[in-house]
C-alpha cells in the first residue's frame, strides 16, 4: 500500500500514516446491559511532538436515544454507574455517551523494514480508566489488545478489550470488543467513518 506521510509526521510513526487525519462517521453500540442502538463518533489522529501519534475519540448517542426513561443505553447508563458519560449533549442533540484521548506509537527497536510492525497505544478515558493496548499494524490495519487495564472506584466493570481499526475502500472502520459488567468478551461497539480533514 502507498500512504502519504502529513507534514510533520515522525518517521518513527510512518506505518500508521493512513490512520493521521480526522474521521466522522455512524455505528452501533450495544452489549451487556448496553441495548443496541446507534452511535455518531468522531476520531482525530494529528503528529505530535515526539515520536508517536496524538489521539482523542468522541461518541455521541443517537438522537432517538437520549431519553433516560426509554431502557436505551442513556438508562443503563443508571443502571452500570456511567451516566455522567451521557450527561452533555451537542447541537445535534445527541447525549455525548464516551470520550477518550491518548498517545499512539510504533515500538522502537531495531530498524524494520517489513510489516507487520509492533504498536503500543496509551488511552485515558473519561468514565475514570486507563488502557495499555498492544497490538500490531501490517498495511492499513491495526489489531490490539490490552496488556493492562487500571480504574477509579466509579468506573465501570471493564476489565479487558480487543480493537480492530482497518481503511477499505477509503473509510476508516473500527470495531471494539469488551468484556465487563460480569459478561464475557463480546461487541460493544462498531463504527465506519469518513476522513473529514487530513
Amino acid at each position: 500500500m502507498t500512504s502519504q506521510f502529513p507534514d510533520g509526521l515522525p518517521p518513527e510513526v510512518y506505518p500508521l500514516a493512513w490512520i493521521v487525519g480526522a474521521w466522522q462517521g455512524e455505528g452501533t453500540i450495544g452489549y451487556g446491559p448496553i441495548e443496541p442502538g446507534r452511535v455518531r463518533q468522531e476520531l482525530v489522529f494529528t503528529a505530535a511532538d515526539g515520536p508517536y501519534l496524538a489521539y482523542s475519540a468522541r461518541t455521541w448517542l443517537a438522537p432517538d436515544r437520549d431519553n433516560p426513561d426509554s431502557g436505551g443505553a442513556a438508562g443503563a447508563a443508571k443502571a452500570t454507574g456511567t451516566q455522567g458519560l451521557a450527561a452533555r449533549s451537542d447541537a445535534a442533540g445527541g447525549a455525548l455517551w464516551h470520550q477518550e484521548a491518548g498517545f499512539w506509537r510504533v515500538r522502537p527497536g531495531p530498524a524494520r523494514t517489513d510489516p507487520p510492525f509492533e504498536v503500543e497505544v496509551l488511552i485515558s478515558d473519561a468514565a475514570g480508566y486507563q488502557s495499555l493496548y498492544l497490538g500490531e499494524v501490517d498495511a492499513a490495519r491495526v489489531r490490539l489488545g490490552t496488556d493492562a487495564m487500571v480504574r477509579t472506584a466509579s468506573a465501570p466493570a471493564i476489565s479487558a478489550a480487543t480493537r480492530m481499526y482497518g481503511l477499505v475502500g477509503g473509510e476508516l472502520l473500527w470495531a471494539w470488543d469488551i468484556a465487563g459488567f460480569g459478561q464475557p468478551r463480546g461487541s460493544y461497539m462498531a463504527v465506519q467513518l469518513r476522513r473529514t480533514a487530513p
